[in-house]
C-alpha cells in the first residue's frame, strides 16, 4: 500500500488520498509553502468569496500532482481555511512524494 511512506497531512482511503490543507487566500501568488501543524499550507491569489478560493485550491493541487481537476474534490471546509480534499486516481505514495519534493524546494 504505502510502502512505509507516511505523512501527517495525507491519509490513504479506499476512495483515494485525503489531504489536509490550510489555505491563505489573497496571496501574491499561488504557492505550496510548507506544513503548519498537521496540514499543508497553501497560499492562493483568489479571495475567499463565492467559492473562488475552493475552486482554485483544487485546480492548483491538480496542477502540482499532474492530474485532472476532476480528480480533486473538496470534502470539507467549504467556508473555512482548513480544508480536506480528496485526490482520486493517484497513488498515495506518488501524492506524498510529489508534494514533499515540492516542499523541500521552498
Amino acid at each position: 500500500m504505502n510502502d512505509g511512506v507516511k505523512s501527517q497531512w495525507a491519509v490513504e482511503r479506499s476512495s483515494g488520498v485525503v489531504l489536509a490543507i490550510m489555505v491563505q487566500p489573497r496571496a501574491s501568488n499561488n504557492r505550496l509553502c510548507g506544513v503548519q501543524g498537521d496540514e499543508l499550507k497553501v497560499r492562493l491569489t483568489s479571495p475567499p468569496v463565492d467559492g473562488a478560493a475552493n475552486k482554485l485550491c483544487g485546480q492548483f493541487l491538480a496542477k502540482l500532482l499532474g492530474c485532472s481537476k476532476s480528480q480533486v474534490s473538496l470534502l470539507s471546509g467549504h467556508k473555512s481555511r482548513h480544508k480536506r480534499l480528496l485526490v482520486t486516481g493517484v497513488a498515495y505514495q506518488q501524492v506524498v512524494q510529489v508534494l514533499e519534493g515540492l516542499l523541500t524546494k521552498t
